[in-house]
């Protein structure tokens, strides 16, 4: 084992596993692990994990694709830290787990759907395969420019630069920036993937390659702020770029908006319609991001916020996180992650779910569509929603 050596590391699998207060109540009824939702084993709930990670470092059980599979659906909600009632070692949960998937990327033993992942960004700088010169194209229209000395970078990411839904996202956020006069550029066809994901499904070599061609591209412009579409971004840019050498402000669109809306570079007439929100995992738990997005819906004139049975800390993630949005691991049934959060949504009355993350819109677009509620819920980005109230 490399990756797996810190004897602290090594004393909170011990102890986890023989807890379990994150699973409570005991019956589980409100249990917020996705990959436990999905699949009703304990094996996938973080305790479940934690038992295997120690039986796996003891020699008890061998490297198999079952143990793989169980260590890569983990979607990093950060859910089972939030519930950890052992604030010495509740911060490094998430990190055993990234930890194992690290050890399992170098001896190359990883379910299919997360080698084809790596194995497109590693070839084509982005999962989906496509051109370079085209990672641009969604900002035609938007009055964008390219950064040249701008005060603010906008990084739309892999997501909002190449999935249509991601881009709706991105072409609404840059036409609001830009409305609102604010001094803003991308770069484009000149964009490389983040590496949030790919830290966390524990390539660690790749990442480091994307995160220095990134930190390189932003020193020789000049970068001094960034914006994010991604919370994803967001949190690899805040949370690991400095240990390379970042340094920079970055921000995510809903904080900027909500600042601009404050300042009246925003302004918005009445609408009558009632919105739930969902809370990305890495907007929310992870980066603690809870009131901005809040704060944007609510000063939409004669619009009713109606939050979900489970939202702000206690949100129920959409499935999304640690690569899952791509490797597709906890599938599509019933019981995902993401059909659930549109069933809860549904539950409020309201008929928009806000949302502030391109992975998130995705899910649960395709969500409403599997649950049949295409007339009757409708997921946007936040920006979308001010579009429509916009005077």
């Amino acid at each position: 084992m490399t990756y797996i050596r810190h004897i602290e590391h090594e004393n909170i699998v011990h102890r986890c596993f023989r807890c379990g207060y994150c699973k409570f109540p005991d019956d589980y009824s409100d249990f917020n692990c996705p990959s436990y939702k999905a699949f009703g084993w304990d094996t996938f709930s973080p305790g479940g994990r934690m038992w295997l990670t120690r039986a796996w470092l003891a020699g008890e059980i061998e490297t198999s694709p079952r143990f793989a599979e169980i260590m890569f659906s983990c979607v990093t909600c950060d859910n089972c830290k939030t519930q950890c009632v052992f604030p010495k070692f509740k911060d490094f949960l998430t990190d055993i787990f990234q930890e194992t998937r690290a050890e399992l990327v170098s001896e190359g033993r990883i379910p299919p759907g997360v080698r084809d992942y790596l194995k497109a960004v590693a070839a084509s700088g982005n999962p989906y395969k496509l051109p370079q010169d085209q990672r641009g194209a969604w900002a035609k229209g938007t009055g964008l420019k390219p950064y040249t000395s701008q005060e603010y970078l906008f990084f739309a990411g892999c997501v909002g630069s190449y999935d249509e839904v991601g881009q709706k996202m991105a072409q609404s956020v840059g036409r609001l920036l830009v409305d609102a006069g604010l001094d803003v550029g991308i770069l484009g066809n000149e964009e490389t993937c983040d590496g949030n994901d790919v830290r966390t499904l524990g390539e660690m070599g790749l990442f480091a390659e994307l995160a220095l061609a990134n930190l390189e591209k932003f020193k020789a412009k000049g970068v001094k702020n960034i914006i994010t579409l991604d919370p994803h971004a967001l949190n690899t840019f805040k949370k690991d770029y400095p240990a390379l050498g970042g340094k920079f402000k970055v921000l995510h669109y809903t904080e900027v908006v909500a600042e601009l809306i404050k300042k009246k570079k925003i302004k918005l007439k009445p609408w009558p319609v009632k919105i739930t929100y969902h809370d990305p995992c890495y907007l929310g738990r992870h980066q603690q991001i809870y009131q901005a997005p809040r704060d944007i819906l609510n000063a939409i004139p004669k619009a009713e916020l109606i939050e979900m049975s489970r939202s702000g800390l206690n949100a129920f993630c959409c499935g999304g996180g640690g690569g899952n949005f791509f490797t597709d691991i906890l599938g599509t049934a019933p019981d995902s992650a993401s059909r659930v959060r549109v069933r809860e949504a549904m539950e409020t009355g309201a008929g928009i779910i806000a949302v502030a993350c391109p992975n998130c819109a995705k899910m649960l677009t395709d969500a409403v569509k599997m649950e049949n509620l295409e007339d009757k819920l409708e997921v946007l980005g936040i920006a979308e929603i001010l579009e429509k109230a916009k005077k």
